[in-house]
């Protein structure tokens, strides 16, 4: 028989067996947030590093963040797909700016920020910065995103490499779109980037089209891209400003004065004198989040005194949303920073609407894309042409304005719709109709950006034959 000391001493194994394991069940696991962002990997780890050892990580059991960077048009079905696999819910959405965050709300991603923890640091926040909102609000009244950074937009320039050339330095949108910097080519002095990559060159694009108007928008969009080499990132043209491959960029206003921090000598951010928005950056909580609380206490941290201490950073040189991070010991080691803040806020700034923006985003990216990057060769061989005519005199300034509107104007572009057969030109309404169009049938997308595409070649090559009638040539 089995001794009663026996018995006994299983009894105890079992009895702490069961509180051990109850222990380890109601033990708090670490959480893995998910964040889908636009931001770029030296802002995400700063983030993630500082973030990881905060209060709030503790607190709230978060051990770590997985990052998911995504260009904007995969942004809705990355985060709905991301709903249909039981721990892989995306939580948080973080930067890409204003448009891209409506559009969110539009397809009902955006989760309302209810936690107290993070509504006590939305309070702090301004409603209203420079005529820009900071915080959006759902039919309820309820905030559904709020600005975590602030930016302006305009260019990068260097002036030795712009010197080197002879060329001035451009101080207006316009500019970028003048002959003057056409002569290089096919060498480009100045660089851009495709709006379908870059959510900041789409916001730049946006402004130059409300300032300007769509016809005569698009007019310096085309031949900004004609003088350009179009980069695949902003990031890029940021980084082909630094090290002079190109004299003047269109970047964001953290990648102007980072470069001028990396490149001082020659680098130097412009805010343009026909006009800069100055957008509020957002971050929100997603519709997909398995850890709601968890995820609101990453935004808290983000929106609090001490997560805006990482726009600080100067290999990031962001502009903070708490104005009162100058007032910190790190931020008063950034009186730079505080000046371009100040400036930024006394800037030249444009009437804006984010609706209408919104309106025609999708087709305007992809007009883009189609006339201007995928027949970039043709433009750019076409402009050169036309602009050395004319600076050579070879031709007049009449007959260079009239040919400049054909290979230049949205209205006088004509196209077949593939779904009715109905002939259209790409006025603002086609656009907007377009766009709702793109958003509900990829497909036909394509079918029109092809189109698009040949068309746009077609243009092009008609100017350079043009000018080979006449005797002209590069």
């Amino acid at each position: 028989m089995v001794s009663k000391k026996y018995i006994a001493a299983a009894i105890i194994i079992i009895v702490v067996g069961a509180i051990v394991a109850t222990y380890l069940a109601r033990r708090p696991r670490g959480i893995i947030l998910r964040v889908i962002t636009r931001h770029p990997y030296d802002i995400l780890e700063v983030a993630r590093k500082e973030f990881l050892r905060s209060e709030y990580a503790k607190k709230y059991h978060i051990k770590d963040i997985m990052w998911l960077s995504v260009d904007a048009p995969q942004w809705v079905t990355i985060i709905r797909e991301s709903a249909k696999k039981k721990g892989r819910g995306i939580d948080v959405a973080w930067g890409g700016g204003p448009t891209l965050f409506d559009m969110l709300a539009k397809k009902g991603l955006l989760a309302p920020l209810t936690s107290s923890v993070v509504l006590k640091e939305v309070a702090k926040i301004p409603d209203e910065i420079a005529g820009s909102p900071m915080k959006r609000k759902n039919e309820k009244g309820q905030i559904i995103w709020v600005a975590a950074a602030i930016a302006s937009f305009g260019f990068t320039i260097n002036k030795h490499k712009l010197a080197e050339k002879g060329l001035p330095l451009p101080e207006k949108w316009a500019d970028l779109a003048n002959e003057t910097y056409a002569v290089t080519l096919p060498t480009p002095i100045i660089g851009t980037a495709d709006p379908t990559r870059s959510t900041s060159n789409t916001r730049m694009f946006e402004i130059i089209l409300q300032a300007y108007g769509w016809e005569k928008g698009w007019k310096i969009l085309t031949l900004l891209a004609a003088n350009a080499r179009v980069y695949d990132a902003s990031g890029l043209v940021r980084d082909a400003v630094i090290r002079g491959d190109i004299g003047a960029g269109t970047t964001i206003d953290f990648y102007g004065y980072t470069a001028q921090l990396q490149n001082p000598e020659a680098c130097l951010y412009i805010l343009p004198k026909d006009g800069t928005i100055v957008n509020g950056d957002p971050i929100a909580l997603l519709v997909t989040s398995e850890h709601p609380e968890a995820a609101q206490a990453f935004i808290a941290w983000v929106l609090s005194v001490e997560g805006q201490k990482i726009w600080l950073d100067p290999h990031i040189n962001r502009m903070p949303v708490r104005k009162e991070v100058f007032e910190t010991p790190e931020g008063k080691k950034r009186a730079d920073l505080k000046e371009a803040y100040e400036r930024t806020l006394k800037a030249s700034t444009i009437k804006f609407s984010d609706e209408l923006a919104a309106s025609y985003e999708l087709a305007m990216q992809w007009f883009f894309h189609a006339t201007l990057v995928r027949a970039h060769k043709e433009l750019q061989e076409a402009w050169h042409a036309l602009a050395i005519a004319k600076l050579k005199g070879k031709i007049s300034e009449a007959e260079f304005k009239k040919l400049v509107d054909e290979m230049t104007n949205p209205l006088k572009f004509k196209f077949k719709d593939p779904k009715t057969g109905e002939i259209l030109v790409f006025d603002q309404k086609t656009a907007q109709k377009l766009a709702v169009e793109f958003d509900k049938d990829p497909d036909y997308r394509v079918k029109v950006v092809d189109l698009w595409t040949k068309l746009a070649k077609e243009r092009y090559l008609k100017i350079l034959e043009y000018l080979k009638s006449r005797g002209i040539s590069t």
